[in-house]
Parts: structure tokens; C-alpha cells; sequence
């Protein structure tokens, strides 16, 4: 329990009056904690925070690592900066050795400047301090952590970016065809073509993966252990849910995703109609925290690692990883997404990856600026692409085969295309045909039996999807489509008792998101399977 007594050795607390120092004791909350454990995390609601007893050290994130960026003695204080700025927490604290703190919320610390100038004066100074020593920092330290070198239609280049993107990891792109100048010079001899740098000293090449750049990184590729009580198959949103609620309620959960998580809605530039978040969130910021979740709660998260099959096996299934790696799971749950349906038009083959794209992430960017880009869908995926890339390219047209987008996107993207002067849409349209030499230059669109060929500086394709789902046992009942089948849609389940809502014809294998038959296509409601995935195993591990 915090005492006056406790108050008055601290030099922000000695400011106040006697009285003023037992009416905060009464009201505060104090923390005891071990040494390595979490104070507050980067990102969470802050609170104003003073060290009365041990040592703390702060840990900011910089360019996908953590790093120790100073240490707090008794009396020092923490969280005034974006309390004030009515921002998110700024950065970590860790105990260091057994502490004791006093934590302060936002209307008491509000409460407690505005009693003493004192008090006042002395927070600003600290806060001034800190803001200058970001500054610094941020001038000696460069975040980029990763420099990638290659043609904007070099496929690896591209998938390397779009992990890179996709997991937040601050990187510059250099086209070695466009600006030779800016190639280092001091790369290897043996490194001809594309190639990536990471923390200026690691030269990835030849051949160029996103596995090897992901180990230079230091992000996991391989599980930590063999034995798990659920292996989570796919990274987006439903998957993330899953070993987020798994993880926390103690299960063992390796996630393992095949690229970087958040599947197709972390390409999404903004979601506007997810609950809690009024001004939109990124799809790549909302995996990035869901990923951060996980990973707090002790689940093991494995990237560019595919699942190849999975078989049962006396404690419930052996799931085999690609690179002949085997692990044992007592469940499954399957959330492997949906892949954009290809589009049927004359020399398409040729030009993917050469201006035609399937999906539209957002590190494409800095390749349609000035140009005439086209988007062929009619999706809520397509209108936020239409958004995003309208703020780079001369026009943005999309081409949809129906008479109108208000039976396939939500009225709020309807709207926001309207007011965009650049975007256009184009209905009862077709794409009968692309063009070029190196690179995709012409399309050749049909419209009412007329055909007409227009100049093109890409074509991104986002007419559906189809289930991600060939890969897996024939045992699995599927749809007409191909998709997952589950719970009551099952023709046939090998048990006596009753298959859960989300579990699949093989008892311990659950299937949520796109790939399950009928499910709806909504963040929201990915999540929310994920999340009810894990109520389901925790019946079926007690069975």
C-alpha cells in the first residue's frame, strides 16, 4: 500500500502539500513486479508511472527489433509524453531487478499537474529532455533495417516487399534499372541481378527468398518445439484470432503461415467498418497488432514455412511442414484463406508480373505514380485499392462485369469513389485482351459489343476467390466450390457424437474464414470464428 511517507522521497511528489500527498496515496495504484517482467507495453493505454523501488528498463521498437533505450532509477517518472499527447504508449518497460512503482491514471495525472506549478514545470522538463533525445536518436540511427535492389518486375523483389510491408519492417527499394546510381557499391562481386541487405551487413542472393531474408531478420522459420495442443494453419485474420484466444487461455499454439500474416486483409490500405476502430485501421496494422498479441501470450509464430499435409497419428495428428520438419498436434485448425481468381483474357499469362498483378498491395505504389491503373472487381478489396492507389496514379478506373457495385461493396466505399475526382468505374465491362513488350502497355476492354484498346500502366485482378484448399486430405468434405465443409453441412462425420459447429469430417480439425463453405466474407467474422475455434478444441480436449 502507497504511503505519504512513500510520496515525499520522490522530488515530483515533494512539490505537493502535505495533504495533497495522502489524498494521492489514498487513490493511486502500486505495482510490485519481478525482474523481466512487463510494466507496460508500446502501443497500450498509458499510464503515468513512478519508480519507487528497483530498477526499469525502456525498450522502443525500432524497425521491427526492440532495443533497450535507457533505464530508470527510484524517482524517475514515465508516461507523462503521451498522456499529454493523448497518444498510445511510446515505448516498453521492463523490471530489471524486483520494482515497486506507482501508477497514476490519465485523469490523476491531470489532477496532479494542475495542483502544482512545481509539479508543471518539472514534467515539462523531463518531457522536453525526452522529445529532444528521440530527435537524436532518430537522427544517428537509421530505421531502415532492410535495403532491396531489383526491377519492379522482378517477382522475388515484389514478394520480398510485400512480406517486408506486410510484417512492418521499414525497408527502401532501389530499381536497379531505373536508378543505377543509387545500387551500393560495395555489394559482392558475385552479387549480380536482385539482391537485399539487411542491418547493412547481411547480402542475401542468389538465390533470392523471402526465407532467407526473413532468417536474416531473425524471424522465426521453424518451430521451437514438436509437440503442440494446436497447430493453427494460416496467418490471416481468423488464424491470428485463434492462436491469440488459444494462447491465452494456456493452450500450446504454433501458427504457421506460409508467407506474412494477415492474409488478403492485410493488403487492405484501410478497413473503415471494423468494430472499435473510428478512423479506419490498415489491414497491415491490424495484423501487426494481432500478431504482437499472440506473440505475448506465448504462441509460437512461424513464417514462410508451408504446411504440406497432415496425418493422424496416436496422440491426434502429425502435421508435416515443407523442408521435412514434423510436428505433433492434439488439433488443427485450418484457416488457410482464399487466392484471387484468375482472370481468363488473351496474353494475361505473359504480363502477370509484368504490370498485371493479382491483388493489389499497397507497395505498388511507388509504381503506378502518374500512370492509368485499372482494377478489375467490384469487391470492397477493389474500392480500397481504387482509394489508395488514387492518391499516386493519374486515374483509376474499375472495371466491373455487373450493372452497378451496391449488390457487392459496402455503401461507404460507394461513396468515397464518387467523390474521388481520378476514380471512375466502368460497368458491364470486360477485359478481353493485354498488351506490351517488356511490360504490360495496353488493355483491351469490352463494353456492349464494342472493343477498345487503352493505354494501361497496370492491371490489378480482384474478381473473387477460390478456397485454399487442394493441399488437403481428400478426407476433408468440400463444397461444390471447394471449400470447406463443417458442423451441420457435414453429409457424414466418424464419431458417435455430434461434429461442433466449426469442425470439419475429421474429428480435431476445425476450418474458419474464407476457405470454410458459407462463411462470411468479413474481417470481423473471421476473427470471431477464429476466436470460437478455440471454445470448440477446449471441448474437444476434454472429451
Amino acid at each position: 500500500m502507497i504511503s505519504a511517507g512513500d510520496l515525499v522521497k520522490v522530488p515530483l511528489f515533494d512539490c505537493l502539500s502535505e495533504s495533497q500527498r495522502e489524498r494521492l496515496a489514498a487513490n493511486v495504484a502500486e505495482l510490485n513486479v519481478e525482474a523481466g517482467e512487463w510494466i507496460i507495453r508500446e502501443g497500450e493505454t498509458p499510464s503515468f508511472l513512478v519508480l519507487l523501488e528497483g530498477a526499469v528498463d525502456v525498450e522502443k521498437e525500432y524497425g521491427g527489433a526492440s532495443k533497450v533505450r535507457g533505464s530508470y532509477k527510484p524517482g524517475d517518472f514515465y508516461g507523462e509524453t503521451p498522456i499529454l499527447l493523448d497518444a498510445p504508449t511510446i515505448a516498453s518497460l521492463r523490471a530489471t531487478e524486483p520494482s515497486r512503482l506507482v501508477r497514476l491514471d490519465r485523469n490523476q495525472f491531470k489532477e496532479l499537474i494542475d495542483s502544482s506549478p512545481k509539479c508543471t514545470n518539472l514534467v515539462v522538463q523531463t518531457m522536453t529532455k525526452r522529445l529532444a533525445s528521440i530527435r537524436e536518436y532518430m537522427r544517428e540511427n537509421n530505421p531502415l533495417r532492410v535495403l532491396v535492389v531489383g526491377s519492379q518486375y522482378n517477382d522475388d523483389c515484389r514478394e520480398i516487399r510485400a512480406f517486408l510491408a506486410l510484417n512492418r519492417i521499414p525497408y527502401e527499394w532501389v530499381d536497379g534499372e531505373k536508378d543505377p546510381d543509387r545500387i551500393p557499391v560495395d555489394r559482392p562481386a558475385r552479387a549480380g541481378g536482385a539482391f537485399v541487405v539487411v542491418d547493412n551487413s547481411v547480402f542475401v542472393h542468389d538465390p533470392l527468398t523471402v526465407r532467407k531474408v526473413a532468417d536474416a531478420l531473425g524471424i522465426a522459420t521453424k518451430p521451437h518445439r514438436t509437440e503442440y495442443d494446436v497447430v493453427v494453419i494460416g496467418g490471416g485474420p481468423a488464424g491470428l484470432a485463434a492462436a491469440v484466444y488459444g494462447a491465452s487461455e494456456g493452450l500450446n499454439v504454433l501458427l504457421v503461415e506460409k508467407n506474412a500474416t494477415g492474409g488478403q486483409a492485410g493488403t487492405s490500405s484501410r478497413i473503415e467498418n471494423y468494430l472499435g476502430f473510428p478512423n479506419g485501421i490498415s489491414g497491415d496494422e491490424l495484423a501487426s497488432r494481432a500478431l504482437k498479441q499472440a506473440t505475448r501470450f506465448g504462441a509460437d509464430i512461424v513464417m514462410t514455412r508451408r504446411v504440406e499435409t497432415f496425418s493422424p497419428c496416436a496422440s491426434g495428428y502429425t502435421v508435416s511442414l515443407e523442408g521435412d520438419l514434423k510436428i505433433d498436434t492434439k488439433a488443427i485448425v485450418i484457416a488457410t484463406g482464399v487466392q484471387w481468381r484468375r482472370l481468363q483474357a488473351k496474353g494475361l499469362e505473359e504480363f502477370t508480373g509484368k504490370g498485371v498483378l493479382y491483388g493489389a498491395a499497397r507497395t505498388e505504389a511507388p509504381t503506378v505514380v502518374g500512370k492509368h491503373v485499372f482494377i478489375v472487381g467490384g469487391g470492397n478489396s477493389a474500392g480500397q485499392a481504387a482509394m489508395f492507389f488514387s492518391s499516386y496514379a493519374k486515374a483509376v478506373t474499375l472495371l466491373i462485369r455487373g450493372a452497378g457495385l451496391e449488390s457487392s461493396m459496402s455503401q461507404y466505399l460507394i461513396d468515397q469513389l464518387a467523390r474521388r475526382a481520378n476514380i471512375s468505374v466502368e460497368a458491364n465491362t470486360q477485359v478481353a485482351a493485354v498488351g506490351g513488350g517488356e511490360c504490360l502497355l495496353t488493355i483491351q476492354t469490352t463494353q456492349a459489343g464494342v472493343t477498345q484498346e487503352r493505354e494501361a500502366g497496370a492491371l490489378f485482378v480482384m474478381i473473387g476467390a477460390n478456397a485454399d484448399a487442394k493441399w488437403l486430405p481428400r478426407e476433408l468434405q468440400r463444397d461444390s466450390k471447394g471449400f470447406i465443409c463443417t458442423g451441420r453441412d457435414l453429409r457424414s462425420f466418424p464419431s458417435d457424437r455430434a461434429p461442433y459447429s466449426l469442425e470439419t469430417s475429421l474429428p480435431g480439425v476445425f476450418c474458419v474464414g474464407d476457405v470454410r463453405a458459407d462463411s462470411i466474407k468479413r474481417v470481423s467474422s473471421a476473427v470471431g470464428e477464429g476466436s470460437m475455434a478455440i471454445a470448440f478444441i477446449h471441448q474437444f480436449l476434454a472429451c
